[in-house]
Protein backbone atom coordinates (compact mmCIF):
# COMPACT_ATOMS: atom_id res chain seq x y z
CA UNK A 1 0.00 0.00 0.00
CA UNK A 2 1.52 3.31 -1.08
CA UNK A 3 0.57 5.90 1.52
CA UNK A 4 2.59 8.82 0.19
CA UNK A 5 3.78 10.26 -3.12
CA UNK A 6 6.75 8.49 -4.65
CA UNK A 7 8.89 11.63 -4.89
CA UNK A 8 8.27 12.45 -1.22
CA UNK A 9 9.13 8.90 -0.24
CA UNK A 10 12.37 9.27 -2.16
CA UNK A 11 13.05 12.61 -0.46
CA UNK A 12 12.52 11.02 2.95
CA UNK A 13 14.91 8.20 2.08
CA UNK A 14 17.54 10.74 1.04
CA UNK A 15 16.91 13.07 3.95
CA UNK A 16 18.91 16.25 4.41
CA UNK A 17 22.48 15.58 5.50
CA UNK A 18 22.20 18.59 7.81
CA UNK A 19 19.32 17.10 9.79
CA UNK A 20 20.87 13.65 9.65
CA UNK A 21 24.08 14.88 11.28
CA UNK A 22 22.16 17.03 13.75
CA UNK A 23 20.25 13.96 14.94
CA UNK A 24 23.52 12.02 15.15
CA UNK A 25 24.82 14.80 17.38
CA UNK A 26 21.80 14.46 19.66
CA UNK A 27 22.46 10.74 19.98
CA UNK A 28 26.11 11.41 20.77
CA UNK A 29 25.21 13.92 23.49
CA UNK A 30 23.06 11.30 25.19
CA UNK A 31 25.89 8.80 25.32
CA UNK A 32 28.91 11.05 25.89
CA UNK A 33 27.49 14.10 27.59
CA UNK A 34 26.90 17.52 26.07
CA UNK A 35 30.32 18.87 27.08
CA UNK A 36 32.06 16.18 25.00
CA UNK A 37 30.24 16.96 21.76
CA UNK A 38 31.11 19.82 19.39
CA UNK A 39 28.12 20.21 17.10
CA UNK A 40 28.68 22.39 14.02
CA UNK A 41 25.84 20.91 11.97
CA UNK A 42 22.82 23.22 12.17
CA UNK A 43 22.66 26.88 11.08
CA UNK A 44 20.48 27.97 13.99
CA UNK A 45 21.51 31.52 15.04
CA UNK A 46 22.09 31.51 18.79
CA UNK A 47 23.12 35.14 19.37
CA UNK A 48 20.25 36.95 21.14
CA UNK A 49 18.11 39.41 19.18
CA UNK A 50 19.01 43.10 19.60
CA UNK A 51 18.32 44.42 23.10
CA UNK A 52 15.57 46.65 21.72
CA UNK A 53 13.51 43.51 20.99
CA UNK A 54 12.36 43.45 24.62
CA UNK A 55 11.04 47.01 24.37
CA UNK A 56 9.27 46.31 21.08
CA UNK A 57 7.66 43.16 22.44
CA UNK A 58 6.33 45.02 25.48
CA UNK A 59 4.76 47.61 23.19
CA UNK A 60 3.21 44.84 21.08
CA UNK A 61 1.49 43.45 24.16
CA UNK A 62 -0.67 46.58 24.28
CA UNK A 63 -1.48 46.50 20.55
CA UNK A 64 -2.76 42.93 20.39
CA UNK A 65 -5.75 43.58 22.65
CA UNK A 66 -7.21 46.06 20.15
CA UNK A 67 -9.86 44.87 17.66
CA UNK A 68 -8.19 42.70 15.00
CA UNK A 69 -4.91 43.09 16.86
CA UNK A 70 -3.99 39.59 15.73
CA UNK A 71 -6.37 39.38 12.80
CA UNK A 72 -6.12 38.99 9.05
CA UNK A 73 -4.29 41.59 7.01
CA UNK A 74 -3.58 42.19 3.30
CA UNK A 75 -2.01 39.03 1.90
CA UNK A 76 1.09 40.96 0.84
CA UNK A 77 1.74 42.06 4.42
CA UNK A 78 1.21 44.99 6.77
CA UNK A 79 1.31 48.23 4.74
CA UNK A 80 3.43 50.03 7.34
CA UNK A 81 5.97 47.20 7.36
CA UNK A 82 6.19 47.07 3.57
CA UNK A 83 6.64 50.83 3.28
CA UNK A 84 9.37 50.93 5.92
CA UNK A 85 11.12 47.92 4.43
CA UNK A 86 10.96 49.50 0.96
CA UNK A 87 12.81 52.55 2.30
CA UNK A 88 15.49 50.37 3.87
CA UNK A 89 15.95 48.23 0.76
CA UNK A 90 16.03 51.33 -1.46
CA UNK A 91 19.16 52.37 0.42
CA UNK A 92 20.73 48.88 0.34
CA UNK A 93 19.91 48.16 -3.29
CA UNK A 94 20.39 51.68 -4.67
CA UNK A 95 17.05 51.47 -6.50
CA UNK A 96 13.96 53.45 -5.39
CA UNK A 97 11.35 51.03 -4.09
CA UNK A 98 7.84 51.55 -2.78
CA UNK A 99 5.80 49.38 -0.45
CA UNK A 100 3.90 48.00 -3.43
CA UNK A 101 7.12 46.40 -4.69
CA UNK A 102 7.51 44.37 -1.47
CA UNK A 103 5.79 41.17 -0.40
CA UNK A 104 6.10 39.99 3.21
CA UNK A 105 6.60 36.22 3.34
CA UNK A 106 6.95 33.33 5.75
CA UNK A 107 10.72 33.55 5.90
CA UNK A 108 13.06 33.49 2.90
CA UNK A 109 11.98 29.90 2.29
CA UNK A 110 8.37 31.01 1.89
CA UNK A 111 9.54 33.72 -0.48
CA UNK A 112 11.35 31.16 -2.65
CA UNK A 113 8.39 28.80 -2.73
CA UNK A 114 5.93 31.58 -3.59
CA UNK A 115 8.23 32.85 -6.33
CA UNK A 116 8.76 29.42 -7.90
CA UNK A 117 5.02 28.74 -7.87
CA UNK A 118 4.41 32.05 -9.62
CA UNK A 119 6.93 31.63 -12.48
CA UNK A 120 7.74 27.93 -13.05
CA UNK A 121 6.08 25.55 -15.48
CA UNK A 122 6.75 21.79 -15.22
CA UNK A 123 10.14 21.08 -16.77
CA UNK A 124 11.55 24.57 -16.21
CA UNK A 125 15.11 24.70 -14.92
CA UNK A 126 16.66 26.66 -12.08
CA UNK A 127 20.43 27.15 -12.39
CA UNK A 128 22.34 27.48 -9.14
CA UNK A 129 26.06 27.65 -8.36
CA UNK A 130 27.26 24.64 -6.39
CA UNK A 131 27.73 24.21 -3.52
CA UNK A 132 24.24 25.37 -2.59
CA UNK A 133 21.59 25.13 0.13
CA UNK A 134 20.06 21.70 -0.37
CA UNK A 135 16.44 22.74 0.16
CA UNK A 136 16.49 24.67 -3.12
CA UNK A 137 15.82 21.45 -5.00
CA UNK A 138 12.66 20.79 -3.00
CA UNK A 139 11.41 24.36 -3.29
CA UNK A 140 11.38 24.32 -7.09
CA UNK A 141 10.69 20.59 -7.41
CA UNK A 142 7.29 20.92 -5.74
CA UNK A 143 6.06 22.63 -8.90
CA UNK A 144 7.78 20.50 -11.51
CA UNK A 145 10.91 22.61 -11.69
CA UNK A 146 14.34 21.05 -11.94
CA UNK A 147 17.36 22.34 -10.04
CA UNK A 148 20.52 22.29 -12.16
CA UNK A 149 23.64 22.81 -10.03
CA UNK A 150 26.69 24.27 -11.77
CA UNK A 151 29.95 23.59 -9.87
CA UNK A 152 32.04 26.60 -8.86
CA UNK A 153 35.73 25.91 -8.38
CA UNK A 154 37.66 26.26 -5.11
CA UNK A 155 39.35 27.33 -3.05
CA UNK A 156 37.06 30.34 -2.61
CA UNK A 157 34.15 29.21 -4.85
CA UNK A 158 33.98 32.57 -6.62
CA UNK A 159 31.08 33.07 -9.00
CA UNK A 160 31.89 31.85 -12.53
CA UNK A 161 29.43 33.57 -14.90
CA UNK A 162 30.75 31.70 -17.95
CA UNK A 163 30.09 28.32 -16.32
CA UNK A 164 26.50 29.30 -15.51
CA UNK A 165 25.81 30.81 -18.91
CA UNK A 166 27.13 27.68 -20.63
CA UNK A 167 24.29 25.72 -19.00
CA UNK A 168 21.47 28.01 -20.13
CA UNK A 169 18.85 26.26 -22.28
CA UNK A 170 15.40 27.09 -23.61
CA UNK A 171 14.01 25.71 -20.34
CA UNK A 172 16.13 27.92 -18.08
CA UNK A 173 13.73 30.11 -16.11
CA UNK A 174 15.70 31.22 -13.04
CA UNK A 175 19.32 31.74 -12.07
CA UNK A 176 19.38 31.51 -8.27
CA UNK A 177 22.29 33.15 -6.43
CA UNK A 178 22.97 33.07 -2.69
CA UNK A 179 25.50 35.64 -1.48
CA UNK A 180 26.94 35.66 1.17
CA UNK A 181 26.82 31.97 0.47
CA UNK A 182 25.70 29.02 2.55
CA UNK A 183 27.82 26.86 2.83
CA UNK A 184 31.03 28.55 1.58
CA UNK A 185 30.83 32.08 2.99
CA UNK A 186 31.72 33.44 -0.47
CA UNK A 187 30.57 36.94 -1.43
CA UNK A 188 30.12 37.28 -5.17
CA UNK A 189 31.95 40.21 -6.75
CA UNK A 190 30.34 43.18 -8.45
CA UNK A 191 32.24 42.39 -11.66
CA UNK A 192 31.06 38.77 -11.82
CA UNK A 193 27.46 39.73 -11.08
CA UNK A 194 27.54 42.47 -13.70
CA UNK A 195 28.95 40.03 -16.29
CA UNK A 196 26.20 37.53 -15.58
CA UNK A 197 23.40 40.11 -15.51
CA UNK A 198 24.50 41.74 -18.77
CA UNK A 199 24.49 38.38 -20.53
CA UNK A 200 21.06 37.47 -19.14
CA UNK A 201 19.68 40.84 -20.21
CA UNK A 202 20.88 40.15 -23.76
CA UNK A 203 19.42 36.64 -23.75
CA UNK A 204 16.09 37.98 -22.54
CA UNK A 205 15.84 40.31 -25.53
CA UNK A 206 15.06 37.23 -27.63
CA UNK A 207 12.98 35.26 -25.13
CA UNK A 208 9.23 35.23 -24.63
CA UNK A 209 9.64 33.86 -21.10
CA UNK A 210 12.53 35.73 -19.48
CA UNK A 211 15.22 34.32 -17.24
CA UNK A 212 14.93 35.79 -13.76
CA UNK A 213 17.96 36.61 -11.63
CA UNK A 214 16.83 35.62 -8.13
CA UNK A 215 19.07 36.73 -5.27
CA UNK A 216 18.71 34.95 -1.92
CA UNK A 217 20.22 37.29 0.70
CA UNK A 218 19.39 36.19 4.26
CA UNK A 219 23.08 36.67 5.22
CA UNK A 220 23.52 40.14 3.68
CA UNK A 221 24.64 41.82 6.93
CA UNK A 222 27.18 39.07 7.66
CA UNK A 223 30.16 40.53 5.79
CA UNK A 224 33.57 40.71 7.49
CA UNK A 225 36.98 42.33 7.05
CA UNK A 226 35.48 45.25 5.15
CA UNK A 227 33.84 43.04 2.51
CA UNK A 228 31.03 44.60 0.51
CA UNK A 229 27.86 42.82 -0.62
CA UNK A 230 27.05 44.54 -3.93
CA UNK A 231 23.53 45.85 -4.63
CA UNK A 232 21.94 43.64 -7.27
CA UNK A 233 18.70 45.30 -8.33
CA UNK A 234 20.54 47.88 -10.49
CA UNK A 235 22.07 45.08 -12.57
CA UNK A 236 18.96 43.95 -14.42
CA UNK A 237 15.23 44.67 -14.68
CA UNK A 238 14.77 40.91 -14.27
CA UNK A 239 16.41 40.90 -10.82
CA UNK A 240 14.42 39.95 -7.73
CA UNK A 241 15.77 40.04 -4.17
CA UNK A 242 14.53 38.03 -1.25
CA UNK A 243 15.68 37.79 2.33
CA UNK A 244 14.63 37.35 5.92
CA UNK A 245 15.24 38.52 9.46
CA UNK A 246 16.04 35.03 10.73
CA UNK A 247 19.78 35.63 10.90
CA UNK A 248 20.21 39.41 10.95
CA UNK A 249 17.87 39.80 13.94
CA UNK A 250 17.99 36.22 15.29
CA UNK A 251 14.26 35.85 14.63
CA UNK A 252 14.41 32.48 12.86
CA UNK A 253 11.34 31.15 14.68
CA UNK A 254 9.22 34.18 13.83
CA UNK A 255 9.34 33.28 10.10
CA UNK A 256 9.41 36.73 8.53
CA UNK A 257 10.94 37.30 5.12
CA UNK A 258 10.29 39.29 1.98
CA UNK A 259 10.44 39.50 -1.80
CA UNK A 260 11.48 42.77 -3.47
CA UNK A 261 10.70 42.98 -7.19
CA UNK A 262 12.60 45.38 -9.43
CA UNK A 263 10.29 48.30 -10.39
CA UNK A 264 12.05 48.43 -13.79
CA UNK A 265 10.58 45.05 -14.80
CA UNK A 266 8.07 45.46 -17.60
CA UNK A 267 4.76 44.24 -16.21
CA UNK A 268 6.02 44.34 -12.61
CA UNK A 269 2.41 44.63 -11.35
CA UNK A 270 1.59 41.24 -12.88
CA UNK A 271 4.47 39.49 -11.11
CA UNK A 272 3.60 41.15 -7.79
CA UNK A 273 -0.05 40.15 -8.12
CA UNK A 274 1.00 36.57 -8.90
CA UNK A 275 3.29 36.48 -5.86
CA UNK A 276 0.49 37.77 -3.64
CA UNK A 277 -1.80 35.06 -5.01
CA UNK A 278 0.71 32.23 -4.54
CA UNK A 279 1.60 33.46 -1.06
CA UNK A 280 -2.08 33.14 -0.17
CA UNK A 281 -3.01 29.96 -2.00
CA UNK A 282 0.03 27.98 -0.87
CA UNK A 283 -1.57 28.23 2.54
CA UNK A 284 0.60 30.94 4.05
CA UNK A 285 -2.20 33.56 3.70
CA UNK A 286 0.18 36.17 5.12
CA UNK A 287 3.42 36.36 7.07
CA UNK A 288 2.93 36.23 10.90
CA UNK A 289 1.58 39.52 12.20
CA UNK A 290 3.67 39.58 15.39
CA UNK A 291 6.78 38.79 13.41
CA UNK A 292 6.11 41.63 10.97
CA UNK A 293 5.48 44.09 13.79
CA UNK A 294 8.58 42.94 15.63
CA UNK A 295 10.71 43.23 12.49
CA UNK A 296 9.24 46.69 11.84
CA UNK A 297 10.31 47.84 15.29
CA UNK A 298 13.82 46.44 14.80
CA UNK A 299 14.25 47.32 11.13
CA UNK A 300 17.37 49.40 11.69
CA UNK A 301 18.89 47.07 14.29
CA UNK A 302 21.01 43.94 13.86
CA UNK A 303 22.64 41.26 15.97
CA UNK A 304 26.13 41.81 17.37
CA UNK A 305 28.37 40.85 14.46
CA UNK A 306 31.50 41.08 16.59
CA UNK A 307 30.39 37.85 18.27
CA UNK A 308 30.20 36.05 14.94
CA UNK A 309 33.49 37.53 13.78
CA UNK A 310 35.26 36.33 16.93
CA UNK A 311 33.90 32.84 16.28
CA UNK A 312 35.01 33.00 12.65
CA UNK A 313 38.56 33.87 13.69
CA UNK A 314 38.59 31.19 16.38
CA UNK A 315 37.41 28.52 13.94
CA UNK A 316 40.06 29.57 11.45
CA UNK A 317 42.70 29.08 14.15
CA UNK A 318 41.34 25.69 15.16
CA UNK A 319 41.21 24.40 11.59
CA UNK A 320 44.65 25.77 10.72
CA UNK A 321 46.23 24.17 13.77
CA UNK A 322 44.59 20.85 12.89
CA UNK A 323 45.97 21.03 9.35
CA UNK A 324 42.74 21.37 7.38
CA UNK A 325 42.73 23.28 4.10
CA UNK A 326 40.09 26.00 3.76
CA UNK A 327 39.33 29.44 2.41
CA UNK A 328 38.52 32.01 5.08
CA UNK A 329 34.83 32.88 4.62
CA UNK A 330 34.14 36.54 3.90
CA UNK A 331 30.50 36.33 4.94
CA UNK A 332 27.73 34.27 6.59
CA UNK A 333 28.75 31.98 9.48
CA UNK A 334 30.00 28.78 7.86
CA UNK A 335 33.31 27.16 6.93
CA UNK A 336 33.66 24.75 4.01
CA UNK A 337 37.08 23.05 4.37
CA UNK A 338 38.39 20.23 2.21
CA UNK A 339 37.94 16.67 3.46
CA UNK A 340 41.41 15.07 3.56
CA UNK A 341 41.62 12.51 0.79
CA UNK A 342 38.34 13.71 -0.72
CA UNK A 343 35.93 11.37 1.13
CA UNK A 344 33.65 13.78 3.00
CA UNK A 345 31.38 11.10 4.49
CA UNK A 346 34.26 9.05 5.87
CA UNK A 347 35.92 12.13 7.31
CA UNK A 348 32.68 13.23 8.99
CA UNK A 349 32.41 9.76 10.52
CA UNK A 350 35.97 10.04 11.81
CA UNK A 351 35.24 13.48 13.25
CA UNK A 352 32.16 12.09 14.98
CA UNK A 353 34.27 9.45 16.74
CA UNK A 354 36.05 12.39 18.37
CA UNK A 355 32.85 14.27 19.19
CA UNK A 356 32.83 16.71 16.26
CA UNK A 357 29.61 16.92 14.22
CA UNK A 358 30.06 18.24 10.67
CA UNK A 359 27.99 17.90 7.49
CA UNK A 360 29.37 16.18 4.37
CA UNK A 361 29.77 18.52 1.42
CA UNK A 362 27.72 16.22 -0.80
CA UNK A 363 24.71 17.45 1.19
CA UNK A 364 25.33 20.78 -0.58
CA UNK A 365 26.09 19.34 -4.00
CA UNK A 366 29.87 19.35 -3.52
CA UNK A 367 31.50 16.09 -2.34
CA UNK A 368 35.02 16.32 -1.00
CA UNK A 369 34.31 19.08 1.52
CA UNK A 370 32.59 19.44 4.89
CA UNK A 371 30.44 22.24 6.28
CA UNK A 372 30.93 23.65 9.76
CA UNK A 373 28.49 26.18 11.23
CA UNK A 374 29.88 28.78 13.64
CA UNK A 375 26.52 29.70 15.18
CA UNK A 376 27.68 28.13 18.44
CA UNK A 377 29.27 29.49 21.59
CA UNK A 378 32.91 30.51 21.28
CA UNK A 379 33.88 28.05 24.02
CA UNK A 380 32.62 25.13 21.92
CA UNK A 381 34.85 26.18 19.04
CA UNK A 382 37.96 26.60 21.19
CA UNK A 383 37.36 23.34 23.12
CA UNK A 384 37.03 21.44 19.85
CA UNK A 385 40.65 22.06 18.88
CA UNK A 386 42.05 18.83 20.30
CA UNK A 387 39.21 16.79 18.82
CA UNK A 388 39.95 18.16 15.33
CA UNK A 389 43.65 17.41 15.76
CA UNK A 390 42.95 13.87 16.93
CA UNK A 391 40.56 13.21 14.04
CA UNK A 392 43.07 14.54 11.52
CA UNK A 393 45.83 12.37 12.99
CA UNK A 394 43.65 9.25 12.84
CA UNK A 395 42.27 9.94 9.37
CA UNK A 396 45.66 10.73 7.89
CA UNK A 397 47.42 7.74 9.42
CA UNK A 398 48.71 5.14 6.92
Amino acid sequence: MQLIAADIENAMTNASWIRRMFEAGNDLRRTRGADQVFDFSLGNPDVPPPAKAREVLHALADSVVKPCGLGYMPNAGLPAFREALAQKLSHEQEVPLEGKHILATVGAAGALVAFFRAVLEPGDEVLVPAPYFVEYGFYCGHFGGKLRPVPMQGPDFALDPAALLAQVTDRTRVVLLNSPNNPTGAIYSQAALQHLASAVNTLNDARKRPIYLLFDEPYRVFAFDGANVPPVLPLSPFSVVLGSFSKSLSLAGERVGYVAVNPALEGVETLLAALTLTNRTLGYVNAPILGQKLALGLLHEQVDLTIYDARRKAMATVLSQAGLRFSLPRGAFYFFPEAPGGDDVAFCQCLMKHGVIAVPGRGFGMPGYIRLCCAVDLSIITRSAEAFKAAMAEFSAP
